[in-house]
């Protein structure tokens, strides 16, 4: 005979294949577009072996599905609504953990000596855009930027930023974004820009959080 607590240990399911930080880490890049095993162990610095474990967790939990190309196996993501699972998660974390806090904090140090760095809401992107004063860039890996990306956005990994500066305009402000909230490589694209004389900002969000909300994608 069926209980509810037979029901809350089914849901807790979904609860304990979030309970790893790596596992959530793999999420992130998963959000972006599907990928190998191997893709995800790279982007994650995890063992092949270790990234199968964790993403059999998740699949048990019915958040990621895999098919078969060939010999490997590639992930993608079930539901665009865990993206704003994830982004909930985030916002109880941010308002209720004193230590999250802290550990954003040192995340996203502001030293630059350029001034605060302030961030770009997404209303504020979609007005900028709409008035076309403002240019994106994405500094997403290549095959991230090819799985999906905001429109006419320029994708400049951030490795290679400052050896192709001639493809971002001084005419605009400049607007970074990457994998979202938590990703470092939009903070450190706007870091360098800046030092360079480019007028940029840094996306809040990003790629996930823009195509869960329904806007347009490429």
């Amino acid at each position: 005979m069926t209980s509810r607590q037979d029901l809350f240990d089914t849901l807790a399911q979904v609860g304990k294949a979030f309970g790893s930080g790596q596992r959530l880490a793999l999420l992130e890049r998963i959000i972006q577009g599907e990928a190998s095993v191997e893709t995800l162990a790279s982007s994650t610095d995890l063992t092949v072996g270790n990234t199968s474990a964790h993403l059999q967790q998740l699949r048990r939990a019915g958040l990621v599905t895999a098919t078969r190309s060939g010999k490997q196996m590639i992930y993608r993501l079930t539901d665009q609504r865990i993206v704003t699972l994830l982004g909930l998660m985030r916002q109880v974390a941010e308002t209720n953990l004193a230590e999250m806090e802290r550990v954003v904090g040192r995340l996203f140090a502001d030293n630059d000596p350029e001034g605060p760095m302030e961030a770009i809401s997404r209303d504020d992107l979609l007005k900028g855009l709409k008035k076309g004063e403002i240019a994106l860039l994405d500094v997403r890996p290549v095959d991230e930027f090819a799985a999906g990306h905001l429109p006419e956005a320029v994708n400049i990994p951030l490795e290679q930023l400052e050896s192709m500066l001639d493809h971002l305009p001084k005419d605009r402000q400049i607007v970074a974004y990457c994998r979202g909230p938590y990703c470092v490589l939009s903070h450190q694209a706007v870091q360098c820009l800046r030092k360079l004389g480019y007028q940029v900002r840094r996306f809040d969000e990003g790629f996930p959080e823009w195509k869960a909300a329904g806007l347009p994608v490429h």
